[in-house]
């Protein structure tokens, strides 16, 4: 995937705060720390583009991140931080459930976990909502490099029973500071936004 142009469009609570023009979007959800914005400055092949917070489990704004002008990537707020408050942990649900619902320009969100560990509840709970509001779910497992790819099946294996995938729904392992799965990754977003009737130029 060639990326030619990107950019940060803006950082939304409220569903008025959105873009208007129509263009698909893709969301990476996760638990705070899992990786979100390692991943998207990897996708980019940039450094230090995507916004993270000094202190995890604080933002709660979604970020829209213009792609070559013809697509979005959407990071929302990351979820499962010890130490944040039981108002926050409901304002960031609040937020959550504004952007899942009827968002038409959604055309699939991938859910990010990470590799070594068992998901959490907070975890089967987001994939939950995924599924209720009707999105198709991709499942990638991030930090993939802090374990041997011999391992890679058995922990696939954990994740997919505890999420209880379907079937037909992928893990993708990939590893931000290595790079690996980047390509495949890329395949799966540019495969989601075509079956969802978007044509992304790749070159």
């Amino acid at each position: 995937m060639k990326i030619r142009s990107s950019e940060i469009t803006m950082s939304a609570v409220h569903r008025h705060q959105y873009p208007t023009d129509g263009i698909p979007e893709i969301a990476l959800a996760g638990r705070s720390n899992v990786g979100k914005s390692s991943l998207t400055n990897a996708l980019l092949n940039r450094r230090n583009f995507a916004r993270t917070s000094s202190t995890p489990g604080k933002t709660r704004t979604i970020n829209f991140y213009l792609i070559n002008k013809e697509f979005f990537f959407v990071d929302l707020p990351g979820y499962g931080y010890a130490k944040v408050a039981k108002s926050e942990k409901d304002k960031w649900g609040q937020v959550m459930e504004r952007y899942l619902q009827d968002r038409d320009e959604l055309c699939a969100i991938f859910l990010l976990v990470d590799i070594r560990h068992e998901p959490t509840a907070d975890d089967k709970m987001m994939y939950d909502w995924i599924k209720y509001y009707g999105y198709d779910c991709v499942v990638v497992a991030t930090k993939a490099d802090k374990i041997s790819r011999g391992q890679y099946l058995k922990h696939l294996s954990v994740i997919r029973k505890k999420l209880q995938l379907e079937k037909d729904e992928k893990i993708i392992p990939v590893s931000s500071s290595k790079k690996t799965g980047i390509e495949e990754l890329w395949s799966e977003i540019v495969e989601q936004y075509r079956k969802h009737g978007y044509e992304i130029t790749e070159d």
